[in-house]
């Protein structure tokens, strides 16, 4: 598995709580909703992120019933 590391995130209330409601909706936690945020952004942004095999597969598995990511 891809090594994790952490940092500290310093955001708007609001916004904090739109995105846990977010994450809510999507049966996933509030980390896992800011990740999956930030690679879509980068993909979106032309800046996708390389990732192994092992990571590709805990990705699938960790969304939704029916939703590939």
């Amino acid at each position: 598995m891809a090594e994790r590391k952490s940092f500290l995130l310093r955001v708007d209330r609001e916004v904090l709580d739109a995105v846990q409601r977010w994450a809510n909706d999507d049966l996933r936690s509030l980390n896992s909703q800011v990740e999956y945020l930030l690679r879509e952004a980068l993909k979106r942004g032309g800046r996708p992120v390389r990732q192994s095999e092992d990571q590709r597969l805990t990705d699938i598995s960790d969304a939704p019933d029916g939703a590939e990511e």
